[in-house]
């Protein structure tokens, strides 16, 4: 079992940056790949990347790919998400998972793969 609460999300002007975290509790979150989501107002939660259980590698959407990178530190629990040159169209609330297979080499991007869910933060970018 494990247990995700994101934080770091607020409001930022275009082109600012912010950093996401997402803490994790349970005894096997090192085992998991781990993914960010995020959903916009009206629209279907969308997929934004994932990080591999050893932290080797990642995987981006085109949407944010060269401008958000994730990373993870295994011995603070913690997964996080770096978000630069922001757009508006990156208002959405942000959520962090955990893919439910153990040592896996993949990293999913469907929602499907994730059986752990963070609460959400909300992240509001201004033009």
């Amino acid at each position: 079992q494990v247990q995700l609460v994101e934080s770091g999300g607020g409001l930022v002007q275009a082109g600012g940056s912010l950093r996401l975290s997402c803490a994790a509790s349970g005894r096997t979150f090192k085992s998991h790949a781990m993914g960010w989501f995020r959903q916009a107002p009206g629209k279907e939660r969308e997929f934004v990347g994932a990080i591999s259980w050893s932290g080797g590698r990642t995987t981006y959407a085109d949407s944010v790919k060269g401008r958000f990178t994730i990373s993870r530190d295994n011995a603070k629990n913690t997964v996080y998400l770096q978000m630069n040159s922001l757009k508006p169209e990156d208002t959405a609330v942000y959520y962090c998972a955990a893919d439910r297979a153990y040592y896996s080499g993949n990293l999913p991007y469907t929602e499907g793969s994730y059986d752990y869910w963070g609460q959400g933060t909300q992240v509001t970018v201004s033009s």
